[in-house]
């Protein structure tokens, strides 16, 4: 898996469609370094946040959250180290992902169970700047844009996950900032993250939840494909980050658990359970942030912080 990952890294073709990594049926138990597969303890950061789909960090102190309504609606809120809720964008519909650039955070709206399956183009990327306040919209006409992370060339990648059109749609950093779907053949993804020039997402709807992983600057090149253990529809996979050390973690939605897994060799463990509805996953950033500790958020309005016990 190592190689796969080299060659991809090196832009070299891997084969005409997705390579695909299963977890190992047989051979040694996997025994992981250094105790990194040992439980993460887990303690409450706020609740009552209302239902909470993503999070992002500004570096300057203050969590992003994106906060959506069961029918409609929602905010863009900020969480200060100490559980206070502030909005930002006070009115926000179907907020979805979230990617700080500065002081500007871009954030997908339209993000609905009902604009996935019909297929509405009424999602958009806008932008709000943490200084002035002020919003404006990058990017019109997307459908259901839920994942969302700004590349190295200040491109937009979303995600879809449901509907027939499920994929990546790319807004160009450059006007009129026209979105276009660059993959429809890698499943119900999700949650994306960009570390080391690869991009990763995972699927949520799909029989097996699997990790792709594919080149920022080449979108519609070779893709490594990690299976993960269970049931994909039951895992919900939803958001996931990467790690400073290129381990993945993902939030498992419907299993309540965020999952370790190092995409070198597919073993994948979990590191934190009893998560009901967790929805978005990161590293945390900033003054009152431990940058060492990971911080959840959930559909229940909980936000919780997970360390390394």
């Amino acid at each position: 898996m190592r190689r796969e990952l080299a060659a991809l890294a090196g832009g070299s073709v891997l084969c005409a469609g997705l390579l695909v990594v299963a977890p190992a049926a047989a051979g040694p138990a996997f025994s992981p370094p250094g105790g990194a597969c040992t439980p993460w303890s887990v303690s409450e950061v706020t609740s009552g946040a209302g239902v909470l789909e993503n999070l992002a960090f500004d570096g300057a102190g203050t969590m992003l959250v994106s906060r959506t309504g069961l029918v409609g609606g929602g905010a863009l809120d900020g969480v200060s180290p100490d559980g206070t809720v502030t909005p930002i964008v006070p009115e926000v519909e179907s907020p979805g992902g979230i990617a700080v650039d500065g002081a500007d955070a871009y954030f997908a709206t339209g993000n609905s169970f009902a604009s996935g399956v019909t297929g509405s183009t009424s999602g958009t990327v806008d932008v709000v700047n943490l200084d002035t306040g002020d919003t404006s919209t990058v990017a019109e006409g997307l459908v259901m844009p839920n994942g969302l992370v700004r590349l190295s060339n200040g491109d937009i990648l979303t995600a879809r996950n449901l509907g027939s059109g499920a994929g990546l749609t790319r807004v160009p950093a450059e006007d009129p900032h026209t979105p276009e779907v660059v993959r429809t053949d890698l499943g119900t993804v999700d949650g994306l993250a960009v570390h080391d020039g690869n991009v990763y997402t995972v699927t949520t709807f799909d029989t097996t939840t699997t990790l792709r992983i594919l080149r920022e600057d080449d979108l519609r090149g070779p893709v490594v494909s990690v299976e993960l253990p269970g049931s994909g529809p039951l895992n919900a996979a939803d958001d996931l980050t990467v790690g400073p050390d290129g381990i993945v973690y993902v939030a498992y939605n419907g299993g309540g658990k965020v999952v370790r897994v190092d995409p070198a060799t597919g073993e994948s463990c979990a590191l934190a359970s009893g998560l009901p509805l967790v929805s978005s996953v990161r590293f945390g950033a900033g003054p009152g942030w431990d940058p060492d500790a990971l911080y959840a958020t959930s559909f229940t309005g909980k936000i919780y912080k997970l360390e390394r016990s």
